[in-house]
């Protein structure tokens, strides 16, 4: 567990208390089968003054990230939330940082097209996406692609609250973007085991599961 992950213990407590950490069977899109945790980070509006932090927390990372002698987050105009669950961080960050915030919006129709970008944008500039939650990095691609090819708007860095460790950093490297997190699921876990707020049983076939997948995905 890294020192920034300790320091952000404050989250795991705080979706602790809105019930967002649930343990069972869940299968969820396409890549999370039978997973035996599920962190819905939407539950999050519920608890204002922990959104307002995550917005601040994740501004200070960003900052953190500038101002190295190497940036590893390079200057951006726009921020972008993914749909559904990024959209209320993306909200609170921009008001925040007030930096413009655009969205992709899926739609029956608009234009002839089924999608479309929702907010005011130039061609060419930088996009920091934002997202609740990251497994794979699917659907973080398919929004960079789309905002690429449909709007011009150019992305290489991507912020998310909690990052499932199942191989999207490694994954969305390869295809040439920057993933950040602010807390990880097992620092999530450990914290929420250590202070006995989780059942070992649980526990311990969360870690396991978690290890198999990125085992599975030919990840450290």
């Amino acid at each position: 567990m890294t020192a920034e992950d300790v320091g952000n213990q404050w989250l795991a407590q705080a979706l602790h208390e809105v019930d967002a950490v649930q343990f069972g069977d869940f299968t969820m899109g396409r890549t999370t089968i039978n997973s035996p945790v599920y962190v819905n980070l939407r539950k999050l509006v519920s608890n204002p003054r922990a959104l307002a932090r995550a917005a601040r927390v994740m501004q200070e990372k960003v900052q953190t990230l500038q101002s190295k002698l190497h940036p590893q987050v390079q200057p951006f105009q726009r921020v972008c939330g993914i749909p559904f669950g990024g959209l209320h961080l993306a909200t609170a960050f921009s008001l925040h940082t007030t930096t413009p915030m655009i969205y992709v919006h899926p739609a029956k129709e608009r234009n002839g097209s089924r999608v479309f970008v929702e907010g005011v944008y130039e061609e060419g500039e930088h996009v920091l996406l934002i997202d609740d939650l990251v497994t794979t990095g699917g659907g973080i691609i398919e929004t960079a692609e789309f905002l690429r090819t449909n709007a011009g708007l150019l992305v290489r860095d991507v912020l998310v609250l909690v990052d499932r460790q199942e191989g999207a950093s490694e994954r969305l490297k390869a295809r040439g973007y920057n993933l950040n997190s602010i807390l990880g699921l097992e620092a999530m876990l450990n914290y929420l085991m250590a202070s006995e707020k989780i059942d070992e049983q649980w526990y311990r076939k969360t870690i396991d599961y978690l290890q198999q997948r990125r085992s599975e995905r030919g990840v450290e």
